[in-house]
């Protein structure tokens, strides 16, 4: 990766991160069409690249809202067990979908979001 790649990824870092801190989650949306369009990442990688990415943003998130109050562990550790366990499985299979197969998930993941979003 070059110099311009790293600056470029570093930005879409920031985004994950502030729009983590502000809605929770969401990192993901900023950091794969990023790592795709602007970045240039085969698509495979740049989902690779967020997961990666959204684990030390999702860290410090939770720890914030831990040290601030606005978070019960025993609240979110259904959750995290929950979310280790659907990540090991995703991680198996990652290699065995197609990109295009991904890309529509997502695509559908974000559209159904923001439908959900608007309704409440």
């Amino acid at each position: 990766m070059n110099a311009s790649q790293r600056i470029k990824c570093a930005i879409a870092g920031i985004l994950a991160g502030a729009a983590n801190g502000f809605f929770g989650a969401g990192g993901g949306m900023f950091i794969i069409p990023l790592y795709t369009r602007w970045v240039r990442l085969e698509e495979k990688r740049a989902y690779a690249c967020s997961v990666a990415a959204m684990l030390p943003i999702c860290a410090v998130s939770a720890a914030v809202y831990l040290l601030r109050g606005g978070m019960d562990i025993s609240e979110a550790s259904p959750y995290i067990i929950g979310g280790a366990l659907g990540g090991i499985i995703g991680g198996r299979v990652f290699d065995k979908i197609p990109a295009s197969l991904l890309r529509r998930a997502f695509a559908i993941l974000l559209i159904c979001g923001g439908v959900r979003s608007v309704i409440r």
